[in-house]
C-alpha cells in the first residue's frame, strides 16, 4: 500500500513572530484544504522565549532579564508553561481533526502523534518511552502547574529518557485542525532559563531549580555521541515517518504565502495586545 504523503517544511531560524504566524497560516490553509497535513521543523533568531496562551505576562515573566539575555519575546497560540527556544530543533505538526489516524480526545491524539517524535529519539539510540502521571498529587498538577517553567510542569505521555522529560509540547485546535508543537532539547542553560521567571523567593527559585535537574534533562547530556541540530533534524524526520506511517514530501513556500506569514506576524505577534494581554 502505498503511504499518505504530507509536507515538510524546515523554515531554519526565523524571528519569533514568524514562527508563530507561520503555525497559524499552515493551520488556516490547511483547514481551507489548501494543502495536506504538515510536519515542521524550525529554530529561533533570536534565541526567545515563549509563553503559553493563558500565561500571564506581569505575574510570571520576569521581563527584565529577557531583556537583558537580549532574547525575543511570544505568545503562543497553544496552552503550556514557558520555554526557551535556545539550543533545540522545535517541530510542528498540522492535521485534520477528522483525519482516520487522529483520536478524538487531545490527550490520545497527543500520543499519536508524540510517537514520531519517540521514533526520533530512538533513532538518535535513546531510549524514550511515554510516562503518565499515576498518582493523584501527579494528576493534580496537570490541572495546577506550580511552576510556570515547561519542562517543570507534568503532562499526559511524556516522552523522557531515564526518567527525565526530553521534550515538551502543546496543542491546541482550531478550525477543525490539530496543532501540535514542541521543543526537543539539545542543550541547556538553566541558570539562563530559570533567570526569566518571577519567584515569591530566591530559596524557592532555589528550590526549584534543583528539582528541575531531577525532571529534565537536554539530549546532550544523556547521549554518547553530541547531537548537532541536522542529526536531529534526520532522526525526527524519520522518526514522523515511520511513527506516523507516512511519507514526507519538501515543501517551500510561495513568494505570496510567505508574505502572508509575514502580515500575520506584524499583525498579531509581534503586537503588545497579543503577548502582554492576559
Amino acid at each position: 500500500m502505498t503511504k499518505e504523503v504530507w509536507r515538510y517544511i524546515d523554515s531554519g531560524n526565523c524571528s519569533p513572530s514568524y514562527n508563530m504566524a507561520l503555525d497559524e497560516a499552515l493551520l488556516d490553509w490547511h483547514s481551507e484544504g489548501k494543502i495536506p497535513p504538515v510536519i515542521r521543523f524550525y529554530g529561533w533568531d533570536p534565541a526567545t522565549l515563549s509563553v503559553g496562551y493563558f500565561q500571564k505576562v506581569e505575574k510570571e515573566i520576569n521581563m527584565d532579564a529577557v531583556k537583558e539575555h537580549g532574547l525575543g519575546f511570544v505568545r503562543r497560540p497553544t496552552g503550556g508553561r514557558g520555554v526557551l527556544h535556545e539550543h533545540e530543533l522545535t517541530y510542528s505538526v498540522i492535521v485534520t481533526e477528522e483525519h482516520p489516524e487522529m483520536p478524538k480526545t487531545v490527550t490520545e491524539a497527543y500520543r499519536v502523534i508524540s510517537e514520531g517524535i519517540l521514533k526520533g529519539f530512538r533513532a538518535l539510540g535513546l531510549e524514550a518511552y511515554f510516562a503518565v502521571p499515576r498518582t493523584d498529587e501527579e494528576k493534580q498538577g496537570l490541572k495546577n502547574p506550580r511552576s510556570a517553567v515547561c519542562f517543570d510542569a507534568p503532562s499526559w505521555y511524556e516522552l523522557v529518557v531515564e526518567g527525565r522529560k526530553v521534550a515538551g509540547s502543546a496543542q491546541t485546535r482550531q478550525k477543525g485542525v490539530i496543532l501540535q508543537h514542541g521543543s526537543i532539547l539539545l542543550d541547556l542553560d538553566e541558570d539562563k532559563l530559570f533567570s526569566l521567571f518571577k519567584y515569591p523567593s530566591d530559596r524557592v527559585k532555589e528550590r526549584m531549580q534543583r528539582a528541575f535537574k531531577s525532571k529534565a534533562v537536554a539530549v546532550n547530556e544523556i547521549s554518547k555521541d553530541k547531537v548537532t541540530l541536522e542529526m536531529a533534524k534526520a532522526a525526527f524526520k524519520e522518526g514522523f515517518e515511520q511513527g506516523l506511517d507516512i511519507e514526507l514530501e519538501p515543501y517551500v513556500l510561495s513568494e505570496e504565502e510567505t508574505q502572508y506569514v509575514e502580515e500575520l506576524a506584524k499583525k498579531r505577534y509581534e503586537s503588545d495586545e497579543w503577548n502582554y494581554k492576559r
